[in-house]
């Protein structure tokens, strides 16, 4: 069952694999980078490699980011669905998008009023999550 502590998603193929593998193909690079310094065979390539992991991380991270903000573009959408479907009224425009991204483990009985006292105190997501009493499951988070 989730809940607020253990509601952190935890992708071991980018945590686990893709993260480390890269800082250890960095480090190697840099390594490399270092020893051909005084080569000016190698330096050139040395350099590219360099480049292209650091190009390799950023896509990395790229494609992350991407996909949580796509996501947290879907929840907001979903979410004021479910609020206009609760309350015919709909969600509060002072809620961001990460408030938002944060009520969606609000049970339906106390979405309403937890948005509403949300956006009127401008709680942060954290403490919007730990307000919450029942918790609705979200395992599709990326």
């Amino acid at each position: 069952m989730q809940n607020y502590a253990n509601h952190a998603r935890f992708d071991p193929g980018f945590h686990r694999i893709l993260a480390p593998a890269l800082l250890v193909i960095l480090t190697g690079a840099w390594v490399n980078l270092v020893k051909s310094l005084g080569d000016h065979e190698r330096l050139y390539s040395a350099a590219l490699i360099v480049a292209l992991t650091m190009c390799a991380i950023a896509i990395a991270i790229y494609a992350r980011v991407f996909a949580l903000k796509a996501q947290d573009r879907a929840i907001r959408a979903e979410e004021s669905l479910r609020h206009f479907a609760l309350t015919g009224k709909l969600l509060d425009p002072r809620l961001s998008v990460k408030q938002v991204v944060a009520l969606r483990f609000a049970s339906d009985g106390e979405f309403p009023a937890l948005a509403s006292r949300a956006a009127t105190n401008s709680l942060p997501p954290k403490e919007i999550k730990q307000a919450v009493k029942t918790w609705r499951t979200d395992e599709y988070r990326v």
